[in-house]
């Protein structure tokens, strides 16, 4: 009965109304009529006023206080929100609010324990697989040859030619890998000049021309000529971001397509758009491309080749031109990538 609110207060009103008699006795106008009278209602006045306090300052708190750390147990966490902290005279209330701040704060921080072992997980699976694939590769085609195809010469060159082709696969690999922890540890830093994103563009799409050629897809280049596109960035970066998303313009494009590429001025920036009518991207996939290693088909893009971290590069090259890269894309009719760099605006400015 004791570790009830009721029983604690009854004992409590009873003690008082003792006391508070025992006072007023002693007193020469005390008479039975009034002694029985105050101490029924420093009995009934002291039960309420007691119950009430203990009711709901401490057992109801320490109630709540219990609820949270079973459920904190029961890793029951979605359920215990963190409320407007309201003024209280309960310092339990404050502890109560202290437990569930600390319990939602430590299963974010699971959670993103949680989240960064699957990504390692996955990174580990992914790499072993990538590195695992050219090394292979060329390790048949080495072991083909020790194996008494050396003696042939046509054989030879056509192994030797595909042994090289794989460890250039592996090369470049292990160079994406490189750059890529290098941008994210913040070990490369960026040269900002001035430069004309027209003859940059050209440049690419001259680089690209072969390629498009192989696939007869039709490379386009939309601007204003009577305008000047001076871009300030890194150019060497920013022509491998063009040189990346150009190319996949052209990989995952049909026989026969077509990569436009259109750059316009607004007031303070340069947008610089990279359109296809290709295979497309599924909705579901679009916020995964620019991961590490990430394929929205994965059997046809190693046969097209790439490394599966050009995209990935990409974002952080922009990231550093405090830039983000934006893609549209319908399944079947093709893709828009877009990004926007800072426009320079003195024309006198030497032009590269």
């Amino acid at each position: 009965m004791l570790t009830t609110s009721r029983g604690i207060s009854l004992v409590l009103a009873f003690a008082i109304s003792v006391l508070t008699v025992a006072f007023l006795s002693l007193t020469k106008d005390a008479t039975p009529m009034l002694l029985t009278v105050s101490w029924g209602l420093t009995m009934a006045i002291s039960y309420l006023l007691t119950n009430i306090t203990l009711e709901f300052l401490i057992f109801k708190e320490i109630s709540n206080i219990y609820t949270a750390l079973e459920k904190i147990q029961k890793k029951d966490l979605n359920s215990i929100a963190e409320k407007p902290k309201k003024t209280s005279i309960s310092p339990l209330r404050k502890i109560n609010s202290t437990i569930n701040s600390y319990a939602i704060a430590k299963n974010k921080e699971i959670e993103t324990l949680q989240k960064n072992a699957a990504f390692r997980r996955e990174f580990i699976a992914d790499i072993s697989h990538e590195l695992k694939t050219p090394i292979f590769a060329a390790q048949g085609y080495v072991h083909t040859l020790l194996d008494g195809a050396v003696d042939d010469v046509n054989v030879r060159d056509k192994f030797l030619k595909r042994a090289a082709k794989s460890l250039n696969a592996l090369d470049h690999l292990v160079q994406d890998l490189l750059t890529l922890n290098q941008m994210e540890s913040g070990v490369v830093k960026f040269n900002f000049e001035v430069f004309n994103m027209v003859r940059l563009l050209e440049e690419v799409m001259e680089d690209l021309e072969h390629k498009a050629e192989k696939r007869n897809i039709t490379l386009k280049l939309n601007f204003n000529p009577e305008k000047n596109y001076l871009a300030r960035g890194d150019r060497d970066k920013i022509y491998r971001v063009c040189q990346n998303l150009i190319s996949n313009a052209i990989k995952y494009n049909h026989e026969g397509g077509e990569a436009e590429v259109s750059i316009k001025s607004s007031k303070n920036n340069l947008i610089i758009d990279i359109k296809d009518n290709g295979l497309g991207i599924p909705p579901e996939d679009i916020k995964r491309i620019f991961e590490r290693f990430y394929r929205v088909d994965k059997s046809r893009s190693r046969e097209m080749g790439g490394t599966g971290l050009g995209l990935a590069i990409v974002k952080h090259i922009l990231e550093g031109h405090k830039s983000k890269i934006s893609v549209s894309s319908t399944l079947g009719k093709g893709s828009m990538f877009s990004f926007s760099l800072i426009a320079e605006k003195h024309p006198d400015t030497q032009k590269k």
